[in-house]
């Protein structure tokens, strides 16, 4: 480049330039750009401010408490375990009342076992044998009961046996009732306190009913028409959620509750809900499955008066309940203060930091 050329480029880096408006005569033209305008308008204060309310400034920092309690009683009969009646006590797990809470509805009990020796269940396939050779003394068995004493245990003339394994004696009942023994859970209640609180505007609310009424609770139901009262019945939830409470209790199953919590705080605190909905959470679709259903195991430990350990295993089965809670809240402030009020400029001299 040349030296003239240089002198060029660095002359015109001093230069001042302008805009120059044309105005053209044309009404086409002149109509559409009117109509842009319109447009670019209308869809800021029709969505963005009407619809979507982006004058509003949000909270989604919700603070939640929910605590759970139910109530109900149901009679069994059972050859294990004679008459009995369940209570709360017996059939909630855990006890404390979270947001997350097992209704026991089914279950397999297998009483009075010791620590002994005894053969290990012939449903397991790692405990089947032809000789002793095939139970090695001291091997865990894979998915069964205890540890493998080296003896193979057959029934008089059967060429096939199984395993003697150490542990805990009669080994668990693999059969399980056809109808759920506790099938009466449906009538039984829940009541759902939650207590939400958005910090950024200092509101907070529950969902029960604010009264002096102390036989409020005792009588009312959860619907449509009462969302203040927070009592519910099992078997509407499951029924809500798109399931039938005889057959989930069968085998188990997982519910989900969603509580919503989406106010406009520019309104009356009356008009800050709480929404409901229900939803089935484990594979329903799956009803032949093994792995469908929701179960676990806990035991019952005593001692007799000769010292000897003794415990009833339970396999449980029933519905786990998942209440969950979000929500957001929005409120009109920071146009008011910045733009609406007398001391305006006071508040955006304090919300604004301008630097020179």
């Amino acid at each position: 480049m040349g030296q003239v050329a240089w002198k060029a480029l660095f002359l015109s880096l001093f230069d001042y330039k302008t805009e120059k408006y044309v105005i053209a005569k044309n009404k086409k033209v002149g109509v559409l750009y009117r109509v842009v305008q319109l447009s670019i308008l209308a869809y800021l204060v029709g969505w963005v401010f009407v619809v979507k309310k982006g004058y509003q400034d949000t909270d989604t920092s919700l603070q939640s408490s929910v605590i759970t309690k139910l109530k109900g009683v149901a009679f069994t009969n059972t050859s294990e375990l004679g008459e009995r009646i369940w209570d709360v006590a017996d059939y909630v797990i855990p006890p404390q009342g979270e947001s997350v809470f097992f209704v026991m509805t089914n279950l397999i009990v297998t009483p009075n076992q010791r620590q002994a020796t005894c053969a290990e269940s012939a449903s397991i396939p790692d405990a089947l044998c032809d000789r002793d050779t095939d139970c090695l003394e001291g091997e865990a068995v894979v998915a069964g009961n205890g540890v493998k004493t080296g003896r193979c245990l057959k029934d008089r003339g059967s060429t096939r046996g199984t395993c003697e394994i150490l542990a805990w004696c009669p080994v668990e009942k693999r059969s399980k009732p056809k109808k759920p023994l506790l099938g009466s859970a449906e009538n039984f209640t829940v009541y759902i306190k939650n207590s939400i609180r958005f910090p950024k505007f200092k509101f907070s609310k529950m969902n029960v009913l604010a009264t002096d009424n102390e036989s409020y609770l005792k009588s009312c139901r959860y619907s449509q028409e009462h969302p203040y009262c927070p009592i519910f019945v099992l078997g509407n939830i499951v029924r809500w959620a798109g399931g039938d409470f005889q057959e989930m209790a069968l085998q188990g199953g997982v519910i989900g509750i969603q509580i919503e919590w989406n106010c406009d705080l520019d309104k009356a605190p009356s008009e800050c809900n709480p929404h409901y909905s229900f939803s089935r959470l484990d594979n329903k679709s799956a009803e032949t499955s093994i792995s469908s259903g929701y179960n676990f195991r806990f035991a019952k430990y005593y001692r007799d008066a000769e010292g000897v350990d003794y415990r009833t295993l339970i396999k449980a089965y029933g519905i786990r309940f998942d209440v969950m809670v979000n929500g957001k809240g929005a409120f009109f402030c920071d146009l008011v203060l910045i733009y609406l009020i007398k001391k305006s400029n006071f508040y955006r001299g304090k919300k604004y930091e301008e630097v020179k």
